[in-house]
Parts: structure tokens; C-alpha cells; sequence
């Protein structure tokens, strides 16, 4: 919840000269109330945009709610779906995140499924469980076509703000995980396919580390992208 229109236009004409020739893959996620205006200053860049969240209903009588079709129309390519602060601080089951899933595909949109332990369950040494649990009802009965458009962010929900972050070890071994359990469920082309980022106070001078793991394909970035030029940094690192 961060960054006005006006803000969010600023952050744009500042951020997007400073990665025009980059062949990352870019996203942008602004909060709903800069989405038009992002979608419509970003167009022909390379630079592409996202929703934080989105609600699982198709347009109607809920007041409040934003639905996958007013995102497509916005310009979005992708929404977030079960960030750590939806689950933890808004309550969202698993099956919420799945409807919401459902709701990003049907639209045409790509999710971004978030998953990832608080400290108290990694302490228990329930982390994998708790990705099992995720993942599962994520995944269960997905089209193979809905397969092929998700990423998976792995986020520690107990580095995400804190300016503590996963070592290189903990990032890749739950990367590796997670390709595994993909392996193991859907299969192996899926695995490969599919995209695992990792989310978790990314900063520019932690990025290159964490982005040359085996089994880390790019990066949820947090706090570091309020800022247009610690933003632009983290994408050189991906560069590197």
C-alpha cells in the first residue's frame, strides 16, 4: 500500500530509462488505484504490470472488490495471488487463494502463487509441510494450459520487511523443494517450465547471490522497489 497515481507516475519516468535495454523479464505490481495509469504510461515499454490481489468474483454486486476482467482492462498481465500479507494479515485461506487463481486464468491473466512458512512453522520444522499444503490446493486439478501460466514465489513470511533474509542455502534448498514437489505432481516438463522466484527482503546488494541459485528463476522484490534506482539495481544484478 504504497505510492499515489502521481508517485506511481514519477517512480515510472524515473525507473523505466534506467532498464530499457534490459532482457529481464519485468514486472511492476502498484496498488489498484495506479493501475490505468501505470498500464497506459508503460505501454510499449519493456516493462510490463500486475495486481497486488484480485477478487475471485466476476464483476458485480460487490462493493470494494476488483475483479480479474478490470485488471486485463488496466493494462495487468499478472496478479499476485496468497502473498504472505494477504494470507496472514487479510485472513485468505487456501481456498480463497484458489479461487482467486482460477479467477486470474480464466481471465487470461498470469498468477504469481505465493507461498512460504512464518518463523513459528519453520522453527517447528514444519516448513515443507506447509508448502505441501500450499502447493496442493493450488495446484489440484489445474488444466494443463493453467499449469503452464503460473509462477511460484517463495516467500519466508519471517523475511519479508524485516531486513532478515533466507541464506543462499535455506532460498535454494525450498526452491529445490518445490521444483521437486512440481516434479513429483504434475511433472517434469512442469518443473522445468515453471518459474520459482524467491521473496524475502531482496535488496540490490543481495540480489546477484540469491538470483544465481540453481533453482531460482527471479525475484519478488519488496521494499527495495519503492525506490527506482535500488529497483533498477536488483534488475542489474538479474542482468549480471
Amino acid at each position: 500500500m504504497h505510492l499515489t497515481p502521481d508517485e506511481t507516475e514519477s517512480f515510472i519516468h524515473r525507473f523505466v530509462p534506467l532498464v530499457h535495454s534490459a532482457t529481464s523479464e519485468i514486472v511492476l505490481f502498484p496498488p489498484y488505484t495506479s493501475l490505468d495509469r501505470a498500464g497506459r504510461l508503460l505501454r510499449g515499454t519493456n516493462v510490463a504490470i500486475g495486481a497486488q490481489d484480485v477478487h475471485h468474483e466476476p464483476p458485480g454486486a460487490f462493493t470494494g472488490a476488483v475483479s480479474a476482467s478490470m485488471l486485463a482492462a488496466c493494462g495487468c498481465r499478472y496478479a499476485l495471488v496468497g502473498h504472505s500479507e494477504r494470507r496472514h494479515v487479510f485472513g485468505d485461506t487456501d481456498a480463497a487463494v484458489r479461487r482467486k487463481l482460477d479467477a486470474v486464468l480464466d481471465a487470461g491473466l498470469a498468477p504469481v502463487l505465493c507461498v512460504g512458512e512464518t518463523i513459528d512453522e519453520r522453527r517447528a520444522g514444519v516448513t515443507y509441510d506447509v508448502l505441501e499444503t500450499q502447493l496442493a490446493a493450488g495446484f489440484r486439478d489445474l488444466s494443463s494450459d493453467g499449469l503452464s501460466r503460473i509462477a511460484i514465489a517463495y516467500e519466508p513470511v519471517w523475511a519479508i520487511g524485516t531486513g532478515e533474509t533466507a541464506t543462499a542455502d535455506q532460498a535454494q534448498e525450498a526452491a529445490a523443494w518445490i521444483r521437486g514437489w512440481l516434479a513429483r505432481n504434475c511433472s517434469l516438463g512442469i518443473a522445468d517450465l515453471l518459474r520459482i522466484l524467491y521473496g524475502g527482503s531482496v535488496k540490490p546488494d543481495n540480489a546477484r547471490s540469491l538470483l544465481t541459485l540453481p533453482d531460482v528463476d527471479g525475484a519478488l522484490v519488496g521494499g527495495a522497489s519503492l525506490q527506482a534506482e535500488g529497483f533498477a539495481a536488483v534488475v542489474e544484478a538479474a542482468e549480471a
